[in-house]
C-alpha cells in the first residue's frame, strides 16, 4: 500500500527532517489550491485552510506505510498537534487523493508565513 502526500515544511529536501522520507519517491514539486497559509510555529509551519487562502508550495512524495506511520509520529497526529487529510493542488498527479498534513491548534499570534515557510 502507499500513500501520496504534500509537504510544505521540514520534510521537504534541504530541510531537517527530510531524512524521513529517506527511499521513498519524489513525484514533483507543487502547488496548493489558493484555500491555505502556512503559519511559524517556531521550527516548523502549520498548514491551516484560511478565507484569504494562498497557493502554497511543496513537494509531492509517494510513500509507503510504513514511512507513512513514522511520518504521523513525527507530526504528532496521535497527539492531536495535526491531522492529515486530503489536500486540494493546483498541480496534477496520477493520484487525485493527495493528502498533507494539517494544524490542529490556534495560530492566533503566530507569523503568517503566507505561501512557503521559511
Amino acid at each position: 500500500m502507499t500513500e501520496t502526500i504534500f509537504v510544505y515544511g521540514t520534510l521537504k529536501r534541504g530541510f531537517e527532517r527530510h531524512h524521513l522520507l529517506r527511499g521513498q519517491q519524489f513525484l514533483s514539486q507543487a502547488t496548493t489550491e489558493s484555500v491555505y497559509r502556512l503559519f511559524d510555529l517556531g521550527s516548523y509551519p502549520g498548514l491551516v485552510e484560511w478565507p484569504a487562502g494562498l497557493a502554497v508550495r511543496g513537494e509531492v512524495y509517494c510513500v509507503d506505510a510504513e514511512c507513512l506511520c513514522r511520518l504521523d509520529e513525527a507530526e504528532g497526529v496521535a497527539e492531536g498537534l495535526y491531522v492529515r487529510r486530503k489536500v486540494q493542488l493546483q498541480t496534477k498527479t496520477d493520484n487525485n487523493d493527495v493528502q498533507a498534513w494539517f494544524w490542529l491548534g490556534s495560530v492566533r499570534d503566530k507569523r503568517d508565513c503566507g505561501a512557503v515557510w521559511p
